[in-house]
């Protein structure tokens, strides 16, 4: 009988435990995004315009030093000799990008499409950053773990 090992799939390929324990980490920096950005939109109570871009890129910002730590540390277990430093200068410059693509989704989907399927502007801002975040997670995927946390460009191995 063939007995199915636990864990075989994930030592055949360890991407695929790299990209689960990313998206547990994503779920984890999701959380602390859409909390600082609710939080932003309830002090101020703007739910849209230039404003949520501004909201959205502090937010963001925020979850994304805690991700490098923890992406760092557990999600691809980065165990290269380069400075966390000069890592950290990398780790930024893809994430800014992935800022970008995410604050821009956000400001589109709240700003030119008005709110739908019966939600208060609130709801709608947050549907609209759950979509921008998914697009935001495959850039940042492909970023951290060819470019960030990829040893081969560490510049002190």
């Amino acid at each position: 009988m063939n007995e199915i090992k636990t864990g075989s799939v994930f030592q055949k390929y360890p991407i695929i435990g790299q990209f689960f324990r990313f998206v547990v980490v994503g779920f984890l920096n999701t959380g602390i995004d859409f909390a600082v950005l609710n939080f932003e939109m309830w002090v101020f109570s703007i739910y849209k315009g230039w404003p949520v871009f501004v909201f959205n890129a502090v937010s963001f910002a925020i979850a994304s030093t805690n991700s490098f730590f923890w992406n760092r540390l557990w999600a691809f277990k980065y165990k290269g000799g380069g400075k966390a430093v000069f890592q950290y200068a990398q780790f930024i410059f893809i994430t800014l990008i992935g800022m970008g693509i995410n604050s821009l989704a956000v400001y589109f989907g709240t700003t030119l499409v008005s709110a739908r399927f019966g939600l208060s502007q609130g709801l709608w801002a947050n549907l609209v950053k759950v979509v921008a975040t998914g697009i935001s997670l495959i850039w940042n995927f492909i970023g951290y773990k060819f470019f960030v946390f990829n040893k081969k460009n560490d510049p002190l191995s």
